[in-house]
């Protein structure tokens, strides 16, 4: 298999992971770096599939009714100013650094979610919902580091809306795209200026990404929601942890 079909199939079974967890965008970048994509390119070139990925899987979950419109929005106000903010800071860290902090970001969440009782008290979430200041100041720190990873935030947002704020596996996931989709957009802009983008990478990867991200989100709905979160939290473990061994690994020889 040559390296654009490589790219394109790295897409597909990111869009799947997207469409199935609302979380791929995490996976793009240490994808793309495991198939020799320079650091700072390996995280902007995922960027242009998201946009598309996250609404083709949020169309699918808003089918199904499984999309907080009232906690999207909420979660829009914070993180979409503070994308651009981490874009922008993305230019002082470097590529190898924010693959290294890719995978940290991974594996502590993976664990969160595997945790024993991670499971919020239903009353004391439907409270937090309720407040805007907890939703929006928890975007603010998710969209941060959504532009600073160059991602749609997704690896988070579902933790937030998963332990935080009480929703279930589908409905974390959905409305975790819509959010997604509308942080992608600041995102991609400020990268692109910065000329951070192989438009070429970013196309193949984009062509496998969406139409895996619609038959994820098909698929997810027909799953049970406590074996995805379990499923979720393992692979995040999973990939975060060997993919760490070999980041790390080569920046020390």
């Amino acid at each position: 298999m040559d390296a654009h079909a490589l790219i394109v199939s790295a897409g597909l079974v990111v869009g799947l992971l997207y469409g199935l967890f609302g979380v791929g965008s995490a996976f793009a970048t240490p994808v793309l770096a495991l198939l020799g994509v320079p650091g700072v390119v390996a995280v902007a070139a995922p960027l242009p599939g998201l946009l598309p990925g996250s609404a083709a899987g949020a169309w699918s979950y808003s089918r199904g009714g499984k999309i907080d419109r009232t906690l999207a929005r909420r979660a829009l106000m914070g993180g979409a100013p503070a994308a651009v903010l981490g874009a922008i800071a993305s230019r002082w860290v470097g590529g190898p650094v924010l693959l290294v902090l890719s995978g940290i970001t991974l594996l502590v969440v993976g664990a969160r979610v595997l945790r024993p009782g991670g499971v919020v008290d239903p009353a004391r979430a439907l409270e937090r919902r309720n407040r805007p200041v907890f939703v929006i100041s928890a975007a603010v720190a998710i969209g941060f580091a959504s532009g600073l990873l160059a991602n749609g935030g997704g690896f988070l947002l579902v933790p937030l809306f998963l332990l935080a704020l009480g929703l279930d596996m589908n409905e974390a996931a959905g409305t975790s795209m819509v959010v997604a989709a509308a942080l992608t957009v600041p995102t991609l802009v400020t990268h692109a200026a910065l000329g951070d983008i192989d438009w070429l990478i970013a196309g193949l990867f984009a062509a496998g990404l969406v139409p895996g991200a619609m038959i994820g989100a098909r698929v997810a709905q027909r799953l049970p929601v406590g074996r995805l979160r379990v499923a979720f939290g393992v692979l995040l473990v999973g990939f975060a942890l060997w993919f760490l061994v070999r980041q790390i690994g080569g920046m020390v020889r």
